[in-house]
């Protein structure tokens, strides 16, 4: 997990620069400078619409954040259990079930070789990394996943609205990405103010996520209760 909060950590700051980056933008503290051809430099203003095209990439930053963190903890639980050598007679009914449903969408081919032991191999040779998260990632998601491995999702409701916010942010990354509205329309549906909040209680969200899947490996809360 100190891998994974690393580089939330990481991606985290580079969101950050980025909004701040909007914040100057839109407080007109930001001008370009032109190398014209004779050799003279001309300051120009940032073109309005350019302004709003970079608010909506705003939402594509984000949903880069939350699914890349998603996806890095849950491989942090498989992991876990790799290396503990934990077998899968050992962890919660929660755990055995989604380890059945990896196994079974596996190829025997793609796992054969990595089985040397079956009560424990069988844990880590199902998972599949890429089939984790799809462009889905919203509270809900996140939620149901806790529930599925037996982690909390409660957070702080003050800092995080429970990442209510997420369904907007993968709402919109989906629009754009899958060309359904443009980048204008998107930008102009909202305020720096806004997207700078939705940032702000989106990264407080997962943080504190982490927290609790971090707290969920160190209690070994993986294990069937008559384990721990």
């Amino acid at each position: 997990m100190q891998t994974v909060i690393l580089d939330f950590n990481t991606r985290v700051e580079e969101v950050n620069k980025y909004f701040n980056f909007l914040k100057e933008l839109t407080a007109e503290n930001t001008k370009l400078t032109v190398l014209e051809e004779n050799g003279d430099q001309t300051i120009k203003p940032i073109d309005p619409e350019l302004v709003i095209t970079l608010k909506a990439n705003g939402f594509l930053l984000l949903y880069n954040l939350v699914e890349s963190t998603m996806r890095n903890a849950i491989e942090a639980i498989f992991e876990e259990l790799k290396s503990r050598r934990v077998s899968f007679d050992s962890v919660r009914i929660e755990v055995k079930k989604i380890v059945l449903y990896n196994f079974k969408n596996r190829s025997p081919d793609d796992v054969h070789s990595r089985i040397t032991d079956i009560s424990t191999d069988i844990i880590k040779a199902g998972f599949n990394r890429r089939k984790l998260f799809s462009g889905n990632v919203n509270r809900d998601k996140i939620a149901k996943t806790a529930r599925e491995y037996g982690f909390s999702c409660h957070t702080d409701y003050t800092k995080t609205k429970h990442g209510e916010n997420l369904d907007a942010v993968m709402e919109k990354r989906n629009d754009l990405a899958h060309g359904n509205k443009s980048f204008a329309s998107v930008g102009r549906t909202v305020t720096i103010g806004d997207i700078v909040q939705i940032k702000d209680e989106v990264v407080e969200y997962l943080r504190q996520i982490l927290i609790n899947i971090e707290n969920y490996l160190d209690n070994q809360e993986y294990l069937h209760s008559d384990n721990r």
